[in-house]
């Protein structure tokens, strides 16, 4: 049995979540429409000399979801497989994430079809600089602040950053974030999204009265978001028993020594054959019994055909989109307690909304500073989120989308329409 098509589509996703908490909400139609069309779409065609001379002409998109309660906020991937839905779903998701944290953003996201691992650094550059340029009258400070995502990093940021300052004729360090430090970048960011997955799921332990120091985790994805994660719930005391990758999966029933296996995977470019873990099967990893699963890799990993495998008490989505729709039923009739995506994973934009706080203050903090307000917001977030799902008896997911529509649209009441 494998999961339909049209379950994997992440704007339908995004939609049937939204249509979800719209009905239980008893959202005005009128309102409804605005929450569901973006604000603004851009396609750009973006044309790049490439290094051997030939000339090649990329797509680039950049969606803005809702500016209601704040500007746009969103990163940009660079993937071959990036679409115009893909983008608008992502930037929807963005605009429910600010909200649900209760930051000033609205939601956008961005992205150019490209597959970055086989350009040169001159390649990306010179991709990156048109795209900013194309942009120029789109993003902005109090317009849309992008970030990096899938495919880009803070080089990124800063050749976007350059050339956006190039045209403002003034230094402009608030246009992105995710920015090196010398650049106005913020103390804490690399470990944000990690750090508020170990947040998170540091306060529902606390309701399953499970001691983090006996809780079992399996995490999936060693990037920044799962190997930050991984490492941080390690520290904390948590058994890290299975981390699972693209190329398999590696498992220790007392706990992997994180620190050792992220030195053994730059070492050998796989978390596999490590010597302090057996290999596993990296389908099979993911249903092992254990008290967290962190899904940090991908989209559409947990869907109608193995939901019900799923052994974990609580699932932190370090991902976007991990879980497809279909499959949040399942997860609920078996008493899993999810925290969706919109709350697990937002450590990130809210280290980028601090970023861009001290960009236009000029005022920079220090990291104890940085994750103390992070712990702060998260936790109050994750209370939020729950005591709303209590209050009108829906699942977390459920209520993180209730919750954020009803601020979203709230200001948009007191705003009124622009006629």
């Amino acid at each position: 049995m494998s999961a339909h098509h049209d379950e994997l589509n992440p704007l339908e996703a995004a939609e049937a979540r939204f249509d979800l908490a719209a009905e239980a909400l008893n959202l005005n139609e009128g309102i409804c429409k605005i929450l569901r069309t973006p604000t603004k779409e851009v396609t750009i065609y973006i044309p790049v000399e490439l290094d051997d001379g030939r000339i090649e002409v990329f797509t680039g998109y950049r969606v803005q979801h809702s500016i209601a309660r704040g500007p746009a906020k969103g990163g940009i991937r660079y993937a071959p497989d990036v679409t115009l839905d893909e983008v608008r779903a992502l930037a929807s998701w963005m605009t429910w994430k600010c909200a649900v944290v209760n930051i000033p953003y609205g939601g956008g996201k961005g992205g150019v079809i490209c597959d970055p691992t086989i350009l040169s650094q001159r390649e990306l550059e010179r991709i990156t600089r048109r795209y900013t340029a194309e942009m120029i009258d789109v993003i902005g400070p109090e317009l849309d602040v992008p970030a990096p995502d899938m495919g880009t990093n803070q080089q990124t940021m800063a050749w976007i950053m350059d050339t956006y300052s190039m045209h403002k004729r003034h230094t402009v360090t608030a246009v992105v974030t995710g920015k090196p430090l010398n650049l106005g970048g913020s103390r804490g960011r690399t470990e944000a999204t990690g750090r508020g997955c170990l947040i998170v799921t540091l306060e529902a332990l606390k309701r399953f009265k499970i001691n983090p120091k006996e809780a079992k985790v399996v995490v999936q994805g060693f990037g920044n978001v799962g190997g930050q994660a991984a490492r941080l719930m390690s520290a904390a005391g948590m058994r890290v028993v299975s981390i699972v990758e693209w190329d398999g999966a590696v498992h220790n029933a007392n706990g992997l020594d994180i620190e050792a296996l992220m030195k053994h995977r730059n070492e050998t470019g796989s978390i596999t054959d490590f010597a302090g873990a057996e290999n596993v099967d990296k389908e099979e990893a993911l249903y092992l019994d254990c008290d967290v699963l962190v899904p940090a890799a991908k989209e559409n990993v947990i869907t109608s055909a193995n939901a019900h495998k799923i052994r974990a008490k609580i699932i932190c989505e370090g991902a976007n989109g991990p879980t497809t729709a279909p499959a949040d039923p399942v997860l609920k009739q078996n008493g899993i307690f999810v925290i969706p995506d919109i709350l697990a994973n937002a450590g990130g934009v809210t280290v980028s909304y601090f970023e861009w706080v001290q960009d236009r203050q000029g005022y920079f903090w220090n990291e104890s500073l940085v994750n103390e307000r992070l712990e702060e917001l998260m936790v109050a977030s994750f209370n939020d989120v729950v005591s709303y799902a209590e209050k009108h008896g829906v699942d977390n997911r459920t209520a993180a989308y209730m919750l954020a529509i009803d601020r979203v649209a709230f200001t948009i009441q007191l705003r009124g329409l622009y006629a």
